[in-house]
């Protein structure tokens, strides 16, 4: 899957929040369009990476 640089940013705030790091802003565009893709999803603490998410990450980051 191709995404926008800015998506691959705020997949890894999201990563980095979900393993309990600050993170910066996340945009709120970039993370809608991650949960087009099934990629995030929006919880009662704000945006939450799914496994989904994770995967593609991993496989973005291996290249």
């Amino acid at each position: 899957m191709a995404l926008a640089p800015e998506q691959v940013t705020a997949l890894r705030n999201l990563a980095r929040k979900k393993q309990g790091h600050d993170v910066d802003w996340i945009n709120i565009a970039d993370a809608r369009g991650l949960t087009e893709l099934g990629l995030a999803e929006r919880g009662r603490t704000g945006w939450i990476i799914t496994a989904a998410g994770e995967a593609e990450l991993l496989a973005y980051e291996r290249g």
